[in-house]
Protein backbone atom coordinates (compact mmCIF):
# COMPACT_ATOMS: atom_id res chain seq x y z
CA UNK A 1 0.00 0.00 0.00
CA UNK A 2 1.33 3.25 -1.06
CA UNK A 3 2.18 5.94 1.52
CA UNK A 4 1.91 8.88 -0.04
CA UNK A 5 -1.73 9.14 -0.82
CA UNK A 6 -3.43 12.50 -1.48
CA UNK A 7 -5.53 14.04 0.95
CA UNK A 8 -8.97 14.37 0.04
CA UNK A 9 -10.56 18.04 0.98
CA UNK A 10 -14.50 17.10 2.15
CA UNK A 11 -16.13 17.48 -1.12
CA UNK A 12 -13.11 15.27 -2.78
CA UNK A 13 -14.31 12.73 -0.05
CA UNK A 14 -18.08 12.85 -1.40
CA UNK A 15 -16.87 12.73 -4.94
CA UNK A 16 -14.93 9.25 -3.90
CA UNK A 17 -17.53 7.61 -1.91
CA UNK A 18 -19.77 8.05 -5.33
CA UNK A 19 -17.31 7.23 -7.51
CA UNK A 20 -16.50 4.12 -5.45
CA UNK A 21 -20.22 2.69 -5.76
CA UNK A 22 -19.98 3.02 -9.48
CA UNK A 23 -16.19 1.16 -9.44
CA UNK A 24 -17.35 -1.18 -7.23
CA UNK A 25 -19.21 -3.38 -10.18
CA UNK A 26 -16.06 -2.75 -12.01
CA UNK A 27 -18.38 -1.08 -14.50
CA UNK A 28 -18.85 2.61 -14.53
CA UNK A 29 -22.30 3.08 -16.14
CA UNK A 30 -23.31 6.25 -17.94
CA UNK A 31 -26.10 7.30 -16.06
CA UNK A 32 -23.93 6.59 -12.52
CA UNK A 33 -21.40 9.43 -14.10
CA UNK A 34 -24.17 11.76 -15.19
CA UNK A 35 -25.51 10.79 -11.36
CA UNK A 36 -22.62 12.25 -10.41
CA UNK A 37 -21.69 15.08 -12.19
CA UNK A 38 -25.43 16.46 -11.58
CA UNK A 39 -24.83 16.11 -7.99
CA UNK A 40 -21.60 17.95 -7.94
CA UNK A 41 -22.68 20.60 -10.52
CA UNK A 42 -26.15 20.90 -8.47
CA UNK A 43 -26.03 20.32 -4.61
CA UNK A 44 -24.88 23.79 -2.53
CA UNK A 45 -22.26 21.74 -0.73
CA UNK A 46 -20.46 21.64 -3.82
CA UNK A 47 -20.77 25.16 -4.51
CA UNK A 48 -16.88 26.13 -4.28
CA UNK A 49 -16.10 22.84 -5.36
CA UNK A 50 -13.39 22.57 -8.11
CA UNK A 51 -14.82 20.38 -10.78
CA UNK A 52 -11.16 20.23 -12.07
CA UNK A 53 -10.63 17.90 -8.84
CA UNK A 54 -13.03 15.04 -10.12
CA UNK A 55 -10.55 13.16 -12.18
CA UNK A 56 -7.55 12.87 -9.81
CA UNK A 57 -10.17 12.26 -7.06
CA UNK A 58 -11.90 8.90 -8.74
CA UNK A 59 -8.13 7.90 -10.19
CA UNK A 60 -7.12 7.49 -6.49
CA UNK A 61 -10.55 5.58 -6.00
CA UNK A 62 -10.16 3.34 -9.43
CA UNK A 63 -6.17 2.64 -8.38
CA UNK A 64 -6.92 1.83 -4.53
CA UNK A 65 -9.55 -0.47 -5.72
CA UNK A 66 -7.02 -2.36 -7.41
CA UNK A 67 -4.97 -2.61 -4.18
CA UNK A 68 -5.66 -5.73 -1.88
CA UNK A 69 -6.24 -3.09 1.28
CA UNK A 70 -7.22 -0.67 -1.06
CA UNK A 71 -10.95 -0.26 0.33
CA UNK A 72 -9.38 0.21 3.55
CA UNK A 73 -7.59 2.82 2.45
CA UNK A 74 -10.00 4.60 0.41
CA UNK A 75 -12.40 4.94 3.36
CA UNK A 76 -9.50 6.03 5.78
CA UNK A 77 -8.82 8.62 3.12
CA UNK A 78 -12.76 9.59 3.22
CA UNK A 79 -13.03 9.30 7.38
CA UNK A 80 -10.18 11.83 7.82
CA UNK A 81 -11.34 14.07 5.12
CA UNK A 82 -15.01 14.37 6.24
CA UNK A 83 -16.87 15.90 9.05
CA UNK A 84 -19.08 13.76 10.96
CA UNK A 85 -22.29 15.79 10.23
CA UNK A 86 -21.51 14.57 6.43
CA UNK A 87 -22.09 10.67 6.72
CA UNK A 88 -25.56 10.42 6.19
CA UNK A 89 -24.86 13.28 3.21
CA UNK A 90 -21.90 10.63 1.94
CA UNK A 91 -24.64 7.78 1.77
CA UNK A 92 -27.49 9.82 0.66
CA UNK A 93 -24.93 10.58 -2.82
CA UNK A 94 -24.04 6.48 -2.82
CA UNK A 95 -27.35 5.72 -2.75
CA UNK A 96 -28.52 7.74 -5.59
CA UNK A 97 -25.70 6.73 -8.06
CA UNK A 98 -26.02 3.05 -7.26
CA UNK A 99 -30.21 3.80 -7.54
CA UNK A 100 -29.46 6.28 -10.76
CA UNK A 101 -29.13 3.65 -13.58
CA UNK A 102 -32.32 2.07 -12.15
CA UNK A 103 -30.45 -1.25 -11.02
CA UNK A 104 -28.43 -2.26 -7.67
CA UNK A 105 -26.64 -5.40 -8.12
CA UNK A 106 -24.89 -7.04 -5.70
CA UNK A 107 -21.79 -5.94 -5.53
CA UNK A 108 -23.14 -2.30 -4.85
CA UNK A 109 -25.59 -3.35 -2.74
CA UNK A 110 -22.61 -4.48 -0.44
CA UNK A 111 -21.02 -1.57 -0.80
CA UNK A 112 -23.47 0.59 0.00
CA UNK A 113 -23.15 -1.42 3.16
CA UNK A 114 -20.23 -1.52 3.54
CA UNK A 115 -20.72 2.29 3.79
CA UNK A 116 -23.50 2.23 5.85
CA UNK A 117 -21.39 0.44 8.51
CA UNK A 118 -18.36 2.92 8.14
CA UNK A 119 -20.34 5.62 8.45
CA UNK A 120 -22.46 3.92 11.17
CA UNK A 121 -26.06 5.12 9.60
CA UNK A 122 -29.20 4.56 11.59
CA UNK A 123 -30.54 1.56 10.08
CA UNK A 124 -34.11 3.45 10.28
CA UNK A 125 -32.63 6.86 8.60
CA UNK A 126 -30.88 4.47 5.98
CA UNK A 127 -34.12 3.10 4.95
CA UNK A 128 -35.55 6.33 4.46
CA UNK A 129 -32.78 7.55 2.23
CA UNK A 130 -32.41 4.49 0.07
CA UNK A 131 -36.21 4.67 -0.01
CA UNK A 132 -36.53 8.32 -1.54
CA UNK A 133 -32.98 7.48 -3.80
CA UNK A 134 -34.93 4.82 -5.66
CA UNK A 135 -37.98 6.82 -5.61
CA UNK A 136 -36.15 9.92 -7.39
CA UNK A 137 -34.77 7.91 -9.84
CA UNK A 138 -37.81 5.22 -10.92
CA UNK A 139 -38.87 5.72 -14.49
CA UNK A 140 -42.27 4.84 -16.29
Amino acid sequence: MSDNLPSFSPCDALVAVMVAVSASDQNLRTAELVAIERAVNHMPIFANYDIDRMRAVSQTVITLFEEEDGLDALFGLVRAALPEKLFDTAYLLACDVAASDGRAGQIESEMLAEIRDQFEINRLHAGAIEFAARARHRTL
